[in-house]
């Protein structure tokens, strides 16, 4: 299977996961571990350094993992966006920010503060209700060969209407992503 073509810094929302292949973002209380052994395309983490200008987060995550400075591994330095109903009960923390608003004013806060670069979207949540607000250009997803069963899922929106997706890059937009692993 070919991959994606490089990121391009274009202003662009970009709702971006790591996912299992059984559709979770994290595991059970936000869990990481299960990252532990998967690789990714060399270069591609300096892809998303050099094309993000702000990062647009939930309060969960962050009550997680509270280290503005790990993001790619603590190679990008730019402004952190928390959307949050309780930003009084915030750890202040250098360089994140912490908004009370609707996620369609974080994002206008967060792309003018990406000056031209992305915004990347590290919040289910968040991309979900983004999503529906038509305020995602990109959905990036880098499918890791594990199954987990439970956690966070990526989008979870019981009773809602299909959304349909055009996979961009060449071919057929709408064809099936064939993708194939064995049990380790």
């Amino acid at each position: 299977m070919s991959d994606t073509a490089p990121q391009t810094a274009g202003g662009k929302v970009l709702w971006h996961f790591t996912m299992s292949l059984d559709g979770f973002v994290a595991g059970p209380n936000h869990s990481m571990d299960w990252m532990a052994g998967t690789t990714h395309r060399p270069g591609l983490a300096d892809e998303y350094v050099e094309t993000t200008g702000a990062v647009l987060g939930g309060r969960d995550g962050w009550d997680a993992y509270p280290d503005a400075g790990a993001i790619y591994g603590g190679a990008w330095k730019g402004p952190l966006f928390v959307l949050t109903h309780h930003p009084e009960d915030a750890t202040p923390a250098e360089g994140v920010t912490f908004l009370n608003c609707s996620p369609a004013e974080a994002v206008r806060i967060g792309l003018e503060a990406a000056g031209g670069k992305n915004l990347e979207v590290f919040s289910p949540t968040i991309g979900r209700q983004l999503l529906e607000l038509g305020l995602i250009d990109e959905i990036d997803l880098h499918i890791a060969p594990v199954l987990l069963g439970q956690g966070i899922r990526l989008y979870d929106n019981p009773g809602s209407d299909p959304i349909r997706l055009h996979r961009v890059g060449e071919g057929d937009p709408t064809a099936v992503v064939n993708v194939r692993y064995r049990p380790a």
